[in-house]
Formats: C-alpha cells, sequence, structure tokens
C-alpha cells in the first residue's frame, strides 16, 4: 500500500493524518484541515490558518517508486526559485508544506487549446533550463529504463503471474534505451499530468515534484503528449516548439 492510500483511508488514516497536521509547530493558532483530491502516492489537504491558506503534502520515501522526499523538497525549492511552483514554507520527514495557489487545476481537454498548450510548453521548457542553476545538493536522476528494470526485478521477486513475460520486455527496453539516443539532459518533471498544471490566470504553475530528476527532455514531452491524448498534429506542434 503506497503512503497516500493509507492517509487517505477514511476513520483511523483520517484521523492520524488530522492529528499530525494539526500537531505541525509551524501554527502559531488552530488549523482548518480539509482533504484535497488526487494524489496517488501522498495525500494532499488544504489547511486554512487565519487568513493564510496552505497545502499540505503527506508521504513517505517510495523506493520501489524510485521516489525520495529529499529529492522531491530539493526540486520543489528550486522550482519556487525558478519562479515556476509555489514556496515551500515547512517540512519535516513525511511532511511538506506549501503555499496555496488560488487558480484553476488543468484537464487534459484544456490542453487541447492551443494558447494554453503553449503556455504549458514554455513552462517546461522553462523547467528544463531553468531549475538546475537553482537546484541545490545532491543531483537526482529519473532514468526510465532503469526504473523498468527495477519493476522488472520486483515482479520476478515477487513471483509475479506474469514473470512469463518479462524477459521479452526487457529486450523491449534495452533495445529502446540503444536507439534513443544520443540524449540531451535537462532537469524533468517526469509527471506531466494535467492535474500538476494550476492557472492563476496571471501564471501557469508546475507542481508536484515527486518524480522530478535530471533526465532527456523527450521523457517530459512523451508524458505531456500521452498522459493528455494529444493528437498527433498537437505532438508535432509540441516538438517543433
Amino acid at each position: 500500500m503506497a503512503q497516500g492510500d493509507f492517509w487517505n483511508l477514511a476513520g483511523s488514516g483520517m484521523t492520524l493524518a488530522h492529528e499530525k497536521i494539526s500537531g505541525l509547530s509551524l501554527w502559531r493558532a488552530k488549523p482548518s484541515i480539509k482533504p484535497l483530491d488526487g494524489g496517488m502516492t501522498n495525500a494532499n489537504f488544504l489547511v486554512t490558518e487565519g487568513v493564510r491558506r496552505y497545502v499540505v503534502r503527506l508521504g513517505e520515501d517510495i523506493p520501489f517508486h524510485h521516489i525520495m522526499r529529499t529529492h522531491e523538497l530539493a526540486a520543489s525549492r528550486a522550482a519556487h526559485a525558478a519562479g515556476i511552483s509555489p514556496a515551500v514554507v515547512y517540512h519535516e520527514p513525511g511532511v511538506l508544506v506549501l503555499d496555496f495557489i488560488e487558480g484553476r487545476t488543468l484537464t487534459p481537454e484544456d490542453l487541447d487549446e492551443g494558447s494554453l498548450r503553449e503556455r504549458a510548453i514554455r513552462r517546461i521548457r522553462q523547467a528544463h533550463r531553468d531549475i538546475p542553476v537553482k537546484l541545490q545538493g545532491p543531483a537526482p536522476i529519473f532514468w526510465v529504463f532503469h526504473v523498468l528494470r527495477e519493476y522488472a526485478r520486483l515482479l520476478s521477486d515477487g513471483d509475479s503471474p506474469h514473470a512469463g513475460r518479462i524477459a521479452d520486455f526487457l529486450k523491449i527496453t534495452a533495445k529502446t534505451e540503444a536507439r534513443s539516443g544520443p540524449y540531451d539532459i535537462v532537469f524533468g518533471h517526469n509527471d506531466l499530468l494535467a492535474a500538476n498544471f494550476l492557472d492563476d490566470e496571471t501564471r501557469l504553475w508546475l507542481i508536484d515534484w515527486e518524480y522530478a530528476g535530471f533526465n532527456t527532455p523527450l521523457f517530459d514531452l512523451a508524458g505531456l503528449a500521452s498522459n493528455n491524448d494529444f493528437a498527433e498534429d498537437m505532438e508535432k506542434d509540441m516538438l517543433e516548439s
């Protein structure tokens, strides 16, 4: 069970989440806590203290998904410094508190619209270029071929019913990795769902840096296209941009 599933459980799980958030040393008054939708590998809450609002993310490391919260924290800070993501207000193990952004969460249908899609592509380009300049500490990497090999080992060790197919999948992985280079390396978001874009009508924000790390830019472009059902002409426009 992923940590996000645990914190989103009804009853005792939700009570634990509220107790965890209420007990943070950040607060000067009793906060109001409301769960937010989304978050398969974490649980998100809208927290109001006085006139200020925050997003609190609860989640532990998930090594088999290559999610390390210290990497998420560093990427979130660098993304804010680059003007791409909201500010980190507070953190402790398993907890990340961010400024709340009043805006609209995008959907795949929103990205059908040309000008909004171009704004999203410009924001991704900015992330690729500017976040490495702001990043501090050890350099995280997200290399999809390594992740796939790790998943294959996990399935083999777990006696998966699909174990007989793993060797063929690994051959495809190796062939694809060999044919995909040479690679440019940028700092990738690596989880480009439409829901990770927020539009406040002035700025398009990019959030949720769990999978962030140095990578080929093609992975973000492929993720943007596949996660949001781009038609072929939209893919061509994206690549030309």
